[in-house]
């Protein structure tokens, strides 16, 4: 153990990028095939079985492509009895138990919520729709009276071509997709995040920005030692660039103009590799490398993620017997079982508590006053707006006292007070809790949330 430093706890975070069904035909499987390798190949099961062993001469792509194309990886969850399926064993002492933290705790999970809107191609199947996902896994928490998992952010930015099984980066490329689902999480369902994890692993400058806006914790750094130049669809940084994060287990601040660098803004990045893909997989000298960490005295966060669409019990299991080995290397060093808002809080010394600060929204005639009982993270809540016919808007609000007080008029500059039906913001604090107020113009009812 180095000098003068006290060991800490490694907290172990299992993030689940949350999406449920997909399905993926033989044919698609070969397309991408050609677009992650250039290979051009006819797409039958007997070519599939030769790629799976080996047999076919790609110069020297044969295991990656093995990798990618093995029957673990395309066993998919065609729907969403299948998922729940899977779900009935996940949630069960039995399985959360099979291998218990150094605390007696069983296995936690961080459920990522994807809405899959906006999209005009479907050829996945992937479930349509504002709230499908979330709401299918708050039922099934609701169900088992499960208290150590939680609901938390992902989303996938719209390509061009609004297919939702392609790739993109930019949030804000077509209509705000990313404001209405967040302005129908905070007025339907009395929601908003404050842990994400990117889509695509992808973050960019308009993704950094906004994020840095609204939420203070985010498990997105993939960096690794992996050579990517074999996959031509990640090839020169594409999609999740973390070639020049920190490849350390404890959290950063971003730069302002790069967000892989450490700098002054607010919000808290997390290191998560991968398990049950194709790269950036963590490795037993990755988990090392967190007790390591933890020797010396550092916030250790030791994260994983996959997703709800393949068998995650796999995934769970290689990981926990890695663990288990490494940690009895390291007798003096303790590991938890978090979800990630708990991990961020635990390893960085935050309070615990749930209540910390609420929302306060009132109307004085066509102008809406919003008041916080202590500072956001952000220097606004997130505002959203439903009016009578039904549409969802985002907007910024008119400052008062940044970061505690604002103001937001209803006339023909914004929308007519008459016209609308509901108001709400959402936002969290520095530690991560949330608040949520929704007031409605046509009762005057209030609702608040804390959570």
């Amino acid at each position: 153990m180095s000098k003068g430093f006290q060991p800490s706890d490694i907290h172990v975070v299992h993030c689940v990028d949350t999406e449920g069904p997909l399905h993926e035909s033989l044919l698609a499987t070969f397309e991408r095939l050609r677009g992650i390798y250039g290979l051009e190949l006819e797409p039958t099961r007997e070519n599939l079985h030769r790629l799976q062993q080996k047999e076919i001469d790609l110069n020297g792509l044969e295991s990656e492509v093995a990798k990618t194309v093995s029957p673990d990886l395309l066993n998919y969850h065609g729907s969403w009895e299948s998922i729940d399926r899977m779900l009935e064993d996940v949630m069960s002492p039995e399985f959360r138990r099979l291998a218990p933290d150094s605390y007696g705790n069983g296995w936690a999970i961080s459920w990522h919520c994807l809405d899959h809107v906006g999209f005009v191609e479907n050829p996945r199947r992937r479930d349509m729709g504002f709230h499908n996902v979330y709401d299918h896994y708050r039922e099934i928490l609701e169900r088992h009276k499960n208290k150590t998992d939680a609901l938390h952010f992902h989303h996938h930015p719209l390509p061009f071509s609004k297919a939702a099984h392609r790739c993109a980066t930019h949030y804000f490329s077509h209509a705000p997709i990313i404001f209405e689902i967040l302005a129908r999480r905070i007025i339907d369902r009395h929601w908003f995040p404050c842990v994400n994890r990117p889509g695509f692993h992808a973050t960019r400058p308009d993704s950094h920005w906004f994020m840095e806006q609204f939420l203070p914790f985010d498990y997105a750094n993939q960096s690794s030692g992996e050579d990517y130049s074999a996959q031509k669809d990640l090839s020169g940084g594409r999609f999740g660039d973390w070639r020049r994060a920190p490849k350390t287990w404890s959290p950063y601040h971003p730069a302002h103009d790069d967000y892989q660098r450490q700098g002054d803004c607010r919000r808290w990045i997390a290191r998560c590799l991968n398990v049950g893909t194709r790269l950036r997989l963590i490795t037993e000298q990755d988990i090392e490398l967190a007790f390591e960490e933890a020797t010396q005295g550092k916030p250790v966060i030791l994260a994983i993620t996959n997703h709800d669409f393949r068998d995650i019990r796999p995934d769970i299991n290689r990981f926990r017997e890695m663990l288990v080995k490494v940690s009895r290397r390291y007798p003096a060093i303790r590991y938890r079982y978090c979800e990630a808002r708990e991990a961020m809080r635990r390893a960085l010394g935050m309070p615990l508590t749930d209540q910390g600060f609420k929302l306060s929204l009132a109307r004085n005639g066509n102008v809406l006053q919003v008041s916080s009982t202590t500072r956001t993270f952000g220097p606004q809540p997130f505002w959203a707006i439903k009016t009578r016919s039904g549409q969802y808007f985002h907007d910024n609000l008119d400052f008062q006292h940044p970061f505690r007080e604002w103001t937001y008029t209803l006339d023909e500059h914004t929308c007519p007070v008459d016209s609308v039906s509901q108001v709400a913001v959402g936002a969290c604090d520095e530690y991560g809790n949330v608040s949520v107020a929704v007031l409605n113009l046509e009762s005057g009812a209030l609702v608040s949330a804390i959570h």
